[in-house]
């Protein structure tokens, strides 16, 4: 565990994988082609308090969904790329554009599409019920699974790592 908040401590930004991180993977689809996702309102409370600290929080995502792009505004979430089925050249971008390295960089993903960033991030998380293959890849695996309090786990072990997470508590006790 020290390992990992080694990693968690030189963290600068988080990508997030959608399906299967943000939510629980389920797609809801209506009659006219509508898509309906449910994301979990504490993930979201998590993402908000760790962008407070300083952490940028970025999506990429290999589906295009407008449902997503509303939800990641109301986070306050800047780099969001959708329809990304290869995510690897959106990360090497994100990286240059931001000036950091592999190091500063935690990956949180689920599934084998996730697997070409989960092995270049420094620090590289599956969700609780993550492919057992993107499991072994992991430097750590969240308690929750994806769309179920996932991204609030690791919002708040970066959080612990750096420092930060007492003062983000101070102000509800």
């Amino acid at each position: 565990m020290q390992d990992v908040l080694a990693r968690a401590k030189a963290v600068r930004l988080v990508i997030f994988d959608v399906d299967g991180v943000l939510t629980d993977g389920s797609l809801f689809l209506g009659d006219q082609g509508e898509e309906y996702k449910a994301f979990n309102s504490r993930d979201g409370h998590g993402m908000t308090m760790l962008q407070e600290t300083g952490v940028i929080l970025a999506v990429i995502t290999g589906r295009t969904s407008e449902v997503v792009r509303l939800r990641m505004e109301s986070l306050g979430i800047q780099h969001l790329f959708q329809g990304r089925r290869d995510k690897l050249p959106a990360y090497e971008d994100l990286k240059r554009s931001l000036g950091l390295e592999d190091a500063q960089i935690a990956y949180v993903g689920d599934d084998l599409m996730d697997l070409p960033i989960l092995r270049r991030a420094g620090l590289a998380v599956a969700v609780g019920d993550a492919h057992p293959l993107v499991q072994r890849h992991a430097h750590w695996q969240t308690p929750s699974g994806g769309g179920r309090g996932a991204a609030r786990d690791l919002c708040e072990l970066i959080m612990e790592a750096q420092g930060t997470l007492p003062g983000m508590l101070e102000c509800y006790l």
